[in-house]
């Protein structure tokens, strides 16, 4: 009885193997295809930031973002996704301090003032490491009570006068962003 069950299975599997027109199957292709997400996809700070507002404003396209979230702190990281850097940083944390304490506690040593950005500015040039290129800054005290900053962080090898002009960037940034929002 095995054997006649054996040769009758056996038969069907070869008679089926033996069709005219093999089936079409479809191939995956190597990768599916891209989406693109939206930055405020990711939530926390990243609501605040667009792609494209981005690329308009600093010349540079990331497609990456990621949040988190801290207490009263909101972060933002976007990178592009073929290389690790530059990164640009944004954090936005609630505050009940002025414009005094702003200038004289958060706003380092040697930065220079920015104008027409919340109710105190700078801008920085930050040097680099022995691991990394030098970062531009630039922080400010939002007109609603919370204190912001962008970091334009680079590979190393890059020229100290390029993250100068970025950081002029970041300023024309920084003045778009409405941290109301969060």
């Amino acid at each position: 009885m095995r054997a006649r069950t054996w040769l009758v299975a056996s038969a069907v599997l070869l008679a089926t193997g033996c069709a005219d027109e093999a089936p079409e199957v479809a191939v995956p292709a190597d990768r599916p295809p891209a989406v693109k997400v939206a930055a405020a996809s990711s939530g926390g700070a990243c609501r605040l930031l667009d792609f494209a507002v981005i690329a308009e404003h600093t010349g540079a396209t990331f497609d990456v973002a990621a949040a988190t979230e801290r207490g009263d702190t909101h972060t933002c990281v976007l990178r592009a996704q073929a290389a690790v850097l530059p990164e640009l940083t944004l954090s936005v944390t609630d505050t009940s301090i002025d414009a005094a304490t702003f200038t004289l506690d958060v706003q380092p040593r040697g930065a220079a003032k920015v104008t027409k950005l919340g109710k105190g500015a700078y801008r920085r040039t930050v040097p680099k490491t022995a691991k990394a290129g030098p970062v531009a800054e630039v922080g400010w005290l939002a007109d609603e009570g919370r204190l912001a900053s962008l970091r334009w962080a680079t590979p190393r090898g890059t020229a100290t006068a390029e993250v100068e002009k970025a950081g002029g960037k970041l300023v024309a940034l920084a003045k778009v962003l409405d941290t109301r929002k969060l």
